[in-house]
């Protein structure tokens, strides 16, 4: 356990350095390039990739990484056992471009493919979410829980639309958000996986879900928060969540049967 409180408190330092940087960039001009349709990268996010990378690589030598900028652009993102670092240097890309405030670093740690530390840091906002398995999720230093709510016509969910904009998916998206339109009190569309996950985790989101994000590196760090707040993090269909899979959900235990139903009907 003493590690893992070490891996945290590494984590948290580089996570704030790069928070700097985003926030620095993030009143300034943007040089933004295309990695689809409407998937944004920035020059901020290439240089919190390679400095979060250089502070873990000095302190931790022997570990793994992937991250989305660099190893999962090149094709190198072979989960192992092996203590993995897994880094979305900066979750909000498009938020991030247009300044709108929803952007983070999300950090977090995989021991035997488990993810164990988790770091989420909101340098606009001045959130930084924390959480190591067994120990707790907080906020800014201090303890946070799911919501209690326990019917979903009380709840808010919040999902995402993802980045493919061919028919056949906007469909099938816009249908399942009109389906569960009906069963919750609202949707929100905040614009970052890792930080949806941290909202469940704070109890200002009752639900989420998302189909098709980009990778372990949005969701590493926010399933640690998640579970550690007393939530549950499962695939969509009800079955286990697998963090290579894409496919994410998220609740307090209360609603999971409930939001489970809804989602499949909704499929």
């Amino acid at each position: 356990m003493d590690s893992l409180n070490e891996f945290l408190t590494v984590a948290v330092e580089v996570a704030k350095k790069a928070g700097e940087v985003i926030r620095e960039g993030f009143y300034k001009t943007k040089n933004v390039e295309h990695k689809g349709t409407v998937d944004l990268v920035t020059e901020t996010d290439k240089a919190c990739e390679d400095l979060i990378f250089n502070h873990l690589k000095q302190h931790f030598p022997g570990h793994k990484f992937i991250g989305e900028e660099t190893t999962a652009a090149h094709g190198v993102s072979q989960l192992t056992d092996d203590p993995t670092w897994i880094v979305d240097p900066l979750d909000g890309t498009t938020n991030f471009v247009h300044g709108f405030p929803f952007v983070c670093v999300s950090i977090g740690l995989t021991i035997k493919k488990v993810p164990v530390v988790g770091v989420v840091y909101n340098p606009i906002m001045n959130e930084l979410f924390t959480a190591v398995d067994g120990k707790g999720a907080f906020l800014n230093g201090n303890p946070i829980k799911v919501s209690s709510h326990s019917e979903l016509v009380t709840c808010l969910l919040t999902t995402e639309a993802g980045t493919k904009r061919d028919k056949a998916t906007l469909d099938a998206t816009t249908n399942r958000i009109n389906s569960l339109l009906y069963k919750v009190r609202s949707i929100r569309m905040e614009g970052s996986c890792a930080l949806g996950l941290c909202g469940v985790a704070c109890g200002r989101i009752d639900l989420f879900y998302e189909l098709g994000f980009g990778g372990p590196w949005d969701v590493a760090a926010g399933v640690v928060i998640v579970k550690e707040a007393g939530g549950v993090i499962f695939d969509p269909s009800g079955s286990d969540f697998d963090i290579t899979a894409q496919r994410i959900a998220a609740s307090n235990p209360l609603v999971k049967e409930a939001f489970v139903e809804a989602l499949q009907q909704s499929a």
